[in-house]
């Protein structure tokens, strides 16, 4: 009697991704461990349309009145402003010759969703990289933004403590708000080298975890380096939002050739990954924005004032 064989079909189904493989993507992504990424409550993506409103109501400003036994207080208007985010869409597609050392484990949907989970962190994680570089390039953004790349000396175009606190000074009295810095790998080697980062060994013992001046440091390579300058990004928590749709079958989809012998596997992303208080002024060209568009600073406005944007730009040099 032939032994039983395990499909993909029979462990890649929205119940087991959901269950187990999206969140284990957010336990892979530093961005989302960090909690600079955070999800959205209460805010679902429509089943229609390109983008999204996301209200804010703005603070209340003024004086407070003096109380008299002559006169009624006056009334003044709370206002609103609107935040717009986009909707995103990626997708990718994999041939079961791609994942038959996985399929031999003893537990083959632990292992598929953990190779998708890992895949789809890394994706993530670059999709934050270029929303990043798309709504600092918005000239809205300028007040955000931290440049000393053109300094005359090491002490004024490099990244160090005197530099890092001028570039968290943008943020004013919301400095407080900053909880970690993501940094090209050669900044963090320039900062280790000065004994300034502290490492520490995550609680299950299998990460590193490295902290500049109390703050949580994320190290990413496809940060922007041009010609010796470095992008570094100072984030408060909860910065950028996230709201995930993935959760039908269309999503995740199996067939199989049968001429060619092989099982194919689908997965579909529709999600949102928005810097909170930033909308999105784009029209794509296409149903979603495309990575160019995403990068392109002229699809993006800031409507939060700039200190409650828990987001700075370092540009820096390493010498």
């Amino acid at each position: 009697m032939a032994s039983a064989v395990t499909k993909v079909s029979d462990v890649l189904v929205p119940d087991i991704w959901n269950g187990y493989g999206a969140q284990r993507s957010v336990e892979l992504s530093a961005f989302w461990r960090s909690g600079i990424v955070a999800a959205v409550q209460g805010l679902e993506i429509p089943t229609g349309g390109a983008t999204i409103n996301m209200p804010l109501f703005n603070a209340l400003t003024g004086t407070a009145q003096r109380l008299s036994d002559s006169a009624a207080l006056e009334t003044k208007k709370i206002t609103a402003s609107k935040d717009v985010a986009v909707i995103q869409l990626l997708g990718d597609s994999w041939s079961t010759n791609d994942l038959a050392g996985a399929l031999s484990g003893a537990d083959p949907a632990k292992a598929i969703a953990d190779l998708l989970a890992e895949y789809w962190a890394i994706q993530m994680q670059s999709q934050v990289v270029s929303l990043l570089k798309g709504v600092f390039s918005a000239a809205s953004m300028s007040a955000n933004v931290s440049d000393i790349s053109a300094g005359g000396s090491e002490a004024v175009r490099a990244f160090n403590q005197n530099t890092f606190i001028d570039a968290s000074q943008k943020l004013g009295d919301a400095k407080g708000r900053v909880t970690a810095i993501a940094m090209h790998s050669a900044t963090e080697a320039y900062l280790a080298k000065q004994q300034m980062i502290v490492y520490e060994t995550s609680a299950d013992k299998s990460d590193r975890v490295g902290r500049y001046m109390g703050k949580t440091v994320i190290v990413d390579d496809a940060l922007p380096v041009d010609t010796g300058t470095y992008t570094s990004y100072i984030f408060g928590s909860n910065a950028i939002g996230f709201v995930d749709s993935m959760v039908g079958e269309a999503d995740l989809e199996t067939d199989r050739d049968i001429l060619a012998g092989e099982n194919v596997m689908t997965m579909r992303r529709r999600f949102i990954l928005h810097v909170m208080g930033c909308k999105w002024k784009g029209s794509p060209v296409g149903i979603a924005p495309t990575t160019a568009e995403i990068e392109t600073g002229t699809n993006w406005e800031r409507v939060y004032d700039s200190k409650n944007i828990p987001i700075i730009q370092f540009k820096h040099k390493l010498a």
